[in-house]
């Protein structure tokens, strides 16, 4: 009888209470305790750095339930009870403060961490991280009254706090080790889109760089780089990436390898134990390979998914890969996973800002981003799932309609039981 289990769920996020949200919405009537170590409720975390961050936003905007939720739906949420260790053999969860909760099933969804910067001066005020939402606060109180704000890195978060900087007026630099913000992820062609976009907003591009030191008394003066440039800064915003919070896992004898890993049902390597968002590396069945992704979308599907395969529904996880990203007048969605693609085919002029890019590997589109082209990712979806090959000259040609390519490459594609 599900009355009888207790499912625990560590990560009071995004995937977190989807997961718990899901869990009542399916019908199971046991027990539900989501675990947190902030003091806040879930939230969402893209506005952090683009709408809150600059004021345009209130708090409670951000949260992904009203506050009466999880009581009104039975789930018991601990906030502010940060995990000690997961107890395997006593299935139980220990926390901080001693208390031990027992679980039938247990879903971590404990996220991510900014990666630190190990520099010298790398202590001093006034160099921040950005990715909970008391750093946002903090942040935002400071570029109330900064003048010089250096961007420590050109990813996500590097390129919406400079975007989101330079709409409150501020004076900004960006750092990035690569030629273009964005390069390790969209590769040269259309990082450099944003290369652009950003320096014709005001932004000074300082690429190909990397810090080598900071420099001030108590707070930060100025940064110091590796080609000896001592750039004025009274903020620093470091976005040097992420790791996944994998401890918990790693010490509970749990198979980690840049994140915790789990099968295509999100189940970990105790059967008991599932894992979801940001911490999860994830087989994917239509890819045929892992994937751990840190973003929104992923976060709001697969916490659901875990639920319903700790609940017996066997659901795997065969979403596409989505995000998406606004940045002054920008606005872009990107689907699919191309690790391997060995081209990009461009429908429309990259350098209007209104243009469609497709990735490729072999003769298939493996990703699809459109930038400030809108009402596509449905047709985009089913090119790319299709695994179908394509004409690169029909990406390319505005006059062969997306939907009518997509329905074309979808009734190409081998049925179940055909041989492919």
């Amino acid at each position: 009888m599900t009355g009888d289990r207790t499912f625990v769920i560590v990560g009071a996020s995004l995937a977190g209470a989807k997961a718990a949200e899901t869990l009542r919405s399916e019908g199971f009537g046991g027990g539900v305790t989501l675990v947190g170590a902030e003091r806040h409720r879930p939230y969402e975390r893209p506005p952090l750095s683009k709408p809150y961050l600059r004021g345009e936003a209130a708090v409670d905007e951000v949260f992904v339930h009203p506050e009466g939720f999880y009581a009104d739906q039975g789930i018991q949420l601990r906030t502010g009870s940060p995990v000690a260790t997961l107890d395997r053999r006593r299935q139980e969860v220990v926390l901080e403060d001693g208390d031990r909760l027992a679980y039938d099933r247990l879903l971590l969804a404990t996220g991510a961490e900014p990666r630190r910067l190990d520099v010298r001066g790398a202590e001093l005020d006034g160099i921040c991280y950005l990715r909970s939402l008391d750093d946002a606060d903090r942040l935002r109180a400071r570029l109330a009254t900064a003048s010089s704000v250096v961007v420590v890195g050109g990813g996500w978060i590097g390129a919406e706090v400079a975007a989101s900087a330079r709409q409150l007026g501020r004076r900004v630099t960006m750092v990035h080790p690569h030629q273009a913000p964005l390069q390790t992820v969209l590769g040269p062609e259309v990082a450099a889109v944003f290369r652009a976009l950003h320096a014709d907003h005001g932004v000074e591009m300082r690429m190909s760089t990397r810090v080598e030191s900071f420099g001030g008394a108590t707070a930060v003066e100025e940064v110091v780089t590796d080609h000896g440039d001592m750039i004025p800064a009274d903020l620093v915003v470091v976005g040097a990436g992420a790791t996944p919070r994998t401890r918990l896992a790693l010490e509970a004898g749990l198979r980690v390898d840049d994140g915790v890993l789990v099968d295509g049902d999100l189940r970990t390597s105790d059967e008991r134990i599932f894992a979801a968002g940001d911490v999860a590396s994830a087989w994917h069945p239509l890819l045929g390979r892992r994937v751990r992704v840190e973003h929104w979308a992923n976060a709001l599907h697969q916490g659901p998914a875990a639920a319903r395969n700790m609940l017996g529904q066997a659901t795997p996880y065969e979403r596409l890969p989505y995000f998406f990203s606004d940045q002054y007048d920008l606005g872009m969605e990107y689907l699919g996973h191309a690790p391997a693609a060995q081209r990009v085919v461009f429908r429309g002029d990259p350098a209007t800002r209104a243009f469609i890019a497709f990735w490729i590997e072999g003769d298939r589109v493996a990703a699809a981003a459109n930038v400030n082209v809108w009402d596509v990712v449905e047709a985009l979806r089913r090119i790319i799932t299709s695994r179908q090959p394509v004409d690169d000259d029909e990406l390319r040609d505005p006059d062969v309609p997306l939907d009518a390519l997509a329905r074309d490459l979808v009734a190409r594609a081998p049925t179940d039981g055909d041989p492919a």
